[in-house]
């Protein structure tokens, strides 16, 4: 470990912050820092990351991923770069225009290439809509920025790279009579048909699915700020499983009038990949910027805990297996003294009920 004395993450030694300067431990640098040293730290004690995969039957399902997998690297290894905020520059090729950073880039030091590329969504459980049920029925809400759509379809369209045609069958022609994307009643009558292509295309790739969204979990004790005794752990979510996630959500809606989130990010995904299989390329800024059916692109979508828990539920969702007082070997070096936490005033009402007695 890097000298104990300094402020400091577990594992990362080499990356393109610097943990001594109070900078690097902004709340929009530390959600994405600490996940990775989580990840690190997890793999020190030997335990894998739960991963989330889609299967055959459009389930998704659970098993476990290394940390050497999921960044391509043993995180042990003094090759390993963790680059933060940065653009996972294999899928440039992919896209017209500049591709958009995402949240953490391994990459080997040596050579400087990269190697995996993830979203990092850390989030709290339980949240609001679940904190009032029973602790095995516990959930987090998710929240997607529209640059994760971007990443997700480059992860499926990589894999036609070289076979358009291939890609062009399994979306047919069906679409191309929608003369005006932009519209939402010309695109409403083809939303349920464009969720069976994004399936069919996820049958076809379902033994290259690849890890996508790190979302790592922080138990409270219900809806109090304490830490439960055990309290963090790391879930994955394929890219496959991600897109089953708000493709689910999607059909409970698609009876409606409206093109709500979740089923505009289902047009978002079918348009890259569909403009991918006529163009070879992603003009993945005209897309969202276009087709934002009078919603603000500020997010992709947000599911609460109650749409997540069935699929996370598992033990380590009840029990996560690193505790609180093991925080203090991720956080080393007076590193906490430099966190800058928002203050939030309905969080210190609830927390100062000495002002009510």
């Amino acid at each position: 470990m890097a000298d104990i004395l300094k402020p400091g993450l577990f594992g990362l030694t080499h990356s393109n912050r610097d943990f001594t300067q109070q900078e690097s431990w902004g709340k929009n640098q530390f959600n994405s820092s600490l996940p990775a040293a989580l990840a690190s730290f997890m793999d020190k004690q030997g335990l894998e990351n739960v991963y989330l995969t889609l299967d055959e039957n459009f389930k998704v399902v659970h098993g476990k991923i290394s940390s050497a997998k999921l960044f391509g690297i043993e995180p042990t290894d003094d090759n390993l770069f963790y680059a933060f905020e940065n653009p996972f520059t294999p899928y440039q090729q992919l896209l017209i225009g500049h591709i958009p950073r995402v949240d953490l880039v391994t990459q080997s030091r040596d050579e400087g290439n990269c190697l995996k590329g993830l979203e990092i969504k850390l989030t709290a459980i339980p949240d609001n809509s679940t904190c009032n049920l029973s602790d095995d029925r516990f959930g987090c809400e998710i929240v997607i920025r529209p640059d994760t759509i971007v990443y997700l379809a480059c992860s499926i369209a990589i894999n036609y790279k070289d076979k358009n045609e291939e890609l062009k069958q399994i979306i047919g022609a069906d679409f191309d009579i929608i003369e005006d994307w932009t519209n939402a009643i010309n695109v409403l009558p083809y939303i349920r048909k464009m969720i069976e292509v994004i399936d069919k295309i996820a049958l076809e790739n379902l033994l290259v699915q690849e890890p996508l969204v790190m979302q790592p979990i922080w138990k409270t004790e219900g809806k109090s700020p304490k830490l439960a005794d055990n309290c963090l752990d790391v879930f994955i979510w394929s890219n496959l499983a991600f897109a089953q996630l708000f493709c689910d959500v999607a059909r409970t809606e698609i009876a409606g009038n409206k093109i709500t989130r979740q089923v505009r990010t289902i047009v978002w995904l079918f348009k890259m990949l569909f403009d991918f299989s006529k163009n070879g390329q992603i003009n993945h800024r005209k897309v969202i910027d276009e087709l934002s059916y009078n919603t603000k692109n500020d997010k992709a979508f947000a599911v609460s805990g109650r749409v997540t828990q069935p699929y996370m539920k598992c033990d380590e969702l009840t029990t996560p297996r690193i505790t609180k007082n093991q925080i203090k070997e991720i956080i080393f070096g007076g590193g906490q003294n430099l966190l800058s936490p928002e203050r939030r005033f309905d969080a210190i009402i609830f927390n100062s009920s000495e002002l009510f007695d």
